[in-house]
């Protein structure tokens, strides 16, 4: 994880399309790389992360990271919120210094093991907790020009070490920190092992969720600093980064959303300040290994509960629940998976609720009705449709017609009609289901022996129905420029 935040942390800021992304291993793929090195080991890992590298270059050159503008805020929203609790609920043992052997990964398990191992609250943990948390909410307040989290810490460890609290320390949980980085290495693989498949499925999987975690941090970025990333130079040099992350024995990066979220609340303006955060990491790893892994865990619990509590944005929160019913569907479908299922499944989720919304919405938009009674133009002019004889109908459609409203036509040719005029002027765009839709109408007309004209085609549409092949079964001279033409044909 060290060699990962500072190889690849360095890279995506070097490389990438934001200016206060910070980059390098995070909690979304803990479950992931867990599971991948218990199927393939390391070397699997290692060869699957390679795979990803290509996968996300790929995706930034040919400008897929441009997506990311598709995603609606309150799934932004919603992801970050439940990200903040997660971040939250991991740093209640090391708050309060409970005792408990292994923390429950899930939260429906870990907030009821808190709960009992409350006997084991230890006071003096809990103080130096609190005083760092108190720390913090000064500085930011009379000395914001410093960086809170540096202030906090250096005066908890300084507490620590002067008056020797028995409380747990960085060394005491993990060990000794390592104090270089290992020779870069080439992972070997053949195309013809067995595991090539998996190694494909695994690779495509930390492609999907790093591209989205990191370009969804871009995007969190930005809207703490007012900026705007370049997602596709983003991508690639998340592909970059993890490749180089990979060669000196890393695993998985992405954007991590808590570590931009603390670079931004603590100045951040631009990339310079993430390659400091990775050179900062090689130095300490170099010559202050000894000194860091004194600092005790209470202290960096509280950093990250402020981290969480910012990250939250709980009045923004408040305020989308007061939202369309849509966006509050969104906003607590996201939310809620994040924190009881994981991240995948939650943007998943969102992702597809969102567009069946906006498709529902579209459907809504779109209609079909008659003209006959209505005002028409007449070139320049305005004026009512007169003398329609009884044998003619006339229609116009209004908004995109795509395959959520593609049975808008069905039933409204009448058994007496002979003459039937729909006008297309308003419809913006058409796609296979409506022109499959459109194609059904015109033969039922030709089988009824009723005349179609179509007037009023704008050029998309028009385009549309030549690579469809509706203009072989629709005679030109029905297709009319203007509806008075067709009507007086």
């Amino acid at each position: 994880g060290i060699y990962t935040a500072i190889i690849a942390g360095f890279l995506i800021s070097l490389l990438g399309g934001s200016r206060v992304q910070i980059g390098g291993p995070t909690g979304a793929f803990v479950v992931i790389v867990y599971d991948i090195v218990q199927r393939t080991g390391y070397h699997g890992l290692c060869v699957s992360t390679m795979i990803a590298s290509v996968f996300l270059v790929l995706l930034g050159v040919f400008k897929i990271g441009s997506i990311i503008r598709y995603i609606p805020h309150s799934l932004v929203t919603g992801f970050t919120t439940g990200i903040a609790f997660i971040i939250f609920s991991s740093q209640i043992k090391d708050f309060f210094g409970l005792h408990i052997a292994n923390v429950p990964a899930s939260l429906i398990e870990k907030w009821p093991a808190y709960f009992h191992a409350l006997p084991s609250f230890d006071v003096l943990t809990f103080f130096l907790s609190l005083g760092t948390l108190g720390t913090i909410l000064l500085s930011r307040k009379f000395i914001p020009s410093v960086p809170w989290a540096v202030v906090a810490i250096v005066l908890a460890s300084l507490i620590t070490f002067f008056f020797h609290l028995p409380v747990e320390t960085i060394f005491s949980r993990f060990g000794e920190i390592p104090r270089n980085l290992p020779m870069p290495q080439f992972p070997s693989f053949s195309m013809t092992t067995p595991l090539w498949q998996e190694y494909m499925k695994d690779g495509l999987t930390i492609a999907f969720l790093g591209g989205i975690e990191s370009l969804l941090s871009a995007v969190i970025g930005d809207g703490m600093i007012g900026g705007r990333h370049r997602s596709n130079c983003e991508l690639i040099a998340q592909g970059v980064a993890n490749f180089g992350s990979i060669i000196f024995g890393g695993i998985p990066a992405t954007g991590a959303i808590a570590r931009t979220a603390t670079n931004v609340k603590t100045g951040a303006q631009t990339p310079v300040a993430g390659m400091i955060h990775a050179i900062t990491l090689l130095l300490i790893l170099l010559g202050a290994s000894k000194i860091v892994s004194q600092i005790p865990l209470a202290a960096l619990s509280a950093i990250l509960i402020m981290v969480a509590w910012n990250m939250a944005e709980m009045p923004h929160f408040i305020q989308l629940l007061k939202g369309p019913k849509g966006d509050r569907l969104i906003l607590l479908t996201t939310f809620l998976l994040t924190i009881f299922v994981d991240i995948t499944v939650a943007i998943s989720a969102g992702m597809i609720l969102a567009s069946l919304l906006f498709m529902k919405e579209m459907a809504l938009a779109s209609k079909v009705y008659p003209l006959n009674s209505m005002f028409v133009e007449k070139g320049e002019k305005t004026g009512p449709i007169h003398d329609i004889p009884k044998d003619t109908q006339i229609y116009e459609i209004q908004g995109p017609f795509f395959f959520g409203t593609a049975n808008i036509l069905r039933d409204i040719l009448q058994s007496n009609t002979k003459k039937f005029i729909l006008r297309l002027r308003d419809v913006p765009i058409i796609d296979a289901t409506g022109l499959h839709a459109l194609k059904e109408f015109i033969m039922s007309c030709q089988k009824k022996h009723v005349t179609l004209y179509l007037t009023e085609i704008n050029e998309n549409v028009l385009q549309a129905f030549k690579t469809y092949g509706l203009l072989k079964i629709v005679d030109e001279k029905h297709l009319s420029h203007s509806l008075h033409d067709a009507l007086h044909f």
